[in-house]
């Protein structure tokens, strides 16, 4: 069964850039049938930005001195 495609508004990778990879899912779920190569683009994006945010996460945490080994731990 094959869908008629048709082109979508670009407007629809603002949900994977603000929520990243669930609103990535969500344009793809929702885009799949009516235009499935920006229905992917979508998915790629929000993977793209989860990775970027945990690669700047971890680069962050690893230059902030009090997340050292100790970690302030009195016990």
């Amino acid at each position: 069964m094959t869908y008629p495609e048709r082109p979508r508004s670009n407007l629809w990778f603002l949900l994977p850039i603000f929520f990243g990879i669930i609103g990535g899912i969500i344009a793809y779920f929702i885009l799949r049938k009516d235009d499935p190569k920006k229905a992917k683009n979508c998915l790629w994006v929000g993977i793209a930005l989860m990775v970027a945010g945990l690669v700047f996460n971890a680069i962050i945490a690893s230059l902030i001195p009090e997340f050292g080994p100790g970690f302030r731990v009195n016990v």
